[in-house]
């Protein structure tokens, strides 16, 4: 099961300041809260008891909390990787090691009796997770985790994220990757130019962000990385589709009832024998055969028009594509709409057999 978090940071804000913002996330269906005990430099005695009654909290209202660790850490809160009892009492779900240690000790906490995950951090590209297996480790309490990068132009490529988060889930991990609030000022570093794991979701819209991470298939879990996400923000996440890629979606202006039923209510999958140039969702060519599909809109094509097939198609007539090029319009092509300009890239990750959708943008 896919599912969103909010990310919060006790050294920036109050106990209470954060505890309304993980209400507001719960209330609309955020399960995950990711904090951090890592870089508090003053004070950290209150800041751990604040922690722990934020735990406490989220727990009460069902949210699950997963905390940034490393070793020096650990050993601060006399905490052994061979006894997790403390963490656990605590109500935590998981800890993530932002830096580990050398395979073993991670094999090892993957057995405690408490069922806390250890989540390891996803981002370097190296064996560790192989290594940390090696170990006969306890796969079933083993999370991955992305980093988050405050600084411009120093998150990850797709290329690299791919290829990390492949290796995890390819081993059947559960994993989860950061996106970044337009609207957050702060996290946990003093630099914050956004704060996601993608470099390339820095300045576009958070949604979008959280599509691409679910359609790329590779990423299980969704957390906004920097506080506080406004609450359009959080609504607009909750109301994303998790499952099968959902495009926002403008119609023209004189597009048909049945054209508009075709394209907002019927259910779309990619054929398996894909094209270069087009998408195509053929069901309502059978459905709606006897009807008679005249052309009104039939101008050039471009990548991300939706189209339907008049009858001058004959058997084709009443099929959706999605235009993956620029293409001339024979005549016989509708062009009914067209997917959002900052979405369009998202038609990459739809491959024979996908499912789909469209919303309106009203």
């Amino acid at each position: 099961m896919k599912r969103l978090g909010v990310s919060v940071y006790l050294n920036s804000n109050s106990l209470e300041e954060n505890i309304q913002y993980i209400n507001l996330a719960s209330k609309y269906g955020f399960e995950l809260v990711f904090t951090t005990l890592i870089s508090i430099n003053n004070n950290f005695d209150k800041y751990y008891n604040d922690f722990i009654s934020l735990v406490k909290y989220s727990n009460d209202i069902g949210m699950k909390v997963i905390a940034d660790v490393e070793p020096e850490i650990l050993k601060k809160l006399n905490i052994s990787y061979t006894d997790l009892t403390k963490l656990s009492d605590i109500g935590l779900y998981g800890v993530r090691l932002d830096l580990g240690y050398s395979g073993l000790e991670e094999s090892i906490m993957t057995f405690n009796n408490h069922g806390l995950k250890i989540v390891l951090n996803m981002s370097n590209g190296t064996d560790y997770i192989e290594n940390i297996l090696s170990y006969n480790s306890n796969k079933d309490n083993i999370l991955g985790c992305h980093n988050f990068y405050p600084h411009k132009y120093t998150g990850l490529s797709y290329d690299h994220f791919y290829k990390c988060s492949y290796k995890f889930k390819n081993l059947g991990i559960k994993t989860a990757a950061f996106i970044s609030s337009n609207d957050a000022t702060f996290g946990p570093w003093p630099i914050s130019e956004g704060l996601c794991t993608l470099e390339m979701h820095r300045d576009i819209p958070i949604d979008i962000q959280a599509k691409h991470l679910f359609a790329t298939g590779l990423i299980d879990d969704v957390i906004i990385a920097n506080a506080f996400a406004s609450e359009s923000e959080l609504k607009k996440l909750s109301q994303i589709n998790k499952d099968i890629l959902e495009f926002r979606v403008s119609l023209v202006d004189n597009i048909t009832s049945i054209d508009k039923k075709i394209v907002l209510e019927e259910f779309h999958f990619v054929r398996g024998d894909i094209s270069e140039y087009l998408l195509r969702s053929t069901q309502s060519r059978v459905k709606y055969k006897d009807h008679k599909f005249l052309p009104y809109n039939v101008t050039d094509i471009k990548r991300g028009d939706i189209l339907i097939d008049t009858y001058l198609y004959q058997n084709y007539a009443g099929e959706l594509q999605i235009a993956l090029k620029d293409i001339k319009n024979t005549g016989k092509t509708n062009v009914v709409g067209r997917i959002d300009e900052k979405e369009i890239f998202l038609l990459d990750y739809l491959k024979p057999w996908s499912k789909f959708s469209f919303v309106e943008d009203k």
